[in-house]
């Protein structure tokens, strides 16, 4: 039997240390251990990585105090943050 195509899954982190945010999507396989057991792996860029569901790490501080939200979240607020520097130009 064959394993099931990969899935793309996408997050926004925020770092509740430094205030860095950033998107990252990930493909997710899925496979099935010698006992039949269910694990996914994580890759992003062809290499496998942790989950980033576990400890994900700031890619600004290095810190894990980091929040995880759906996609799109940082991209919001940083748009919002561009018209408020904007009015104030």
């Amino acid at each position: 039997m064959s394993e099931p195509e990969p899935v793309t899954e996408s997050y926004a982190f925020a770092c509740m240390m430094c205030g860095h945010g950033w998107e990252q999507s990930y493909e997710i396989h899925h496979h099935v251990d010698a006992k039949g057991r269910p694990f996914v792996t994580y890759h992003t860029g062809g290499e496998r990585v942790p989950s980033p569901l576990t400890r994900p790490t700031c890619l600004n501080c290095g810190e894990h105090v980091v929040r995880i939200m759906r996609a799109g979240q940082v991209r919001s607020v940083e748009s919002v943050r561009q018209r408020q520097r904007s009015r104030r130009d």
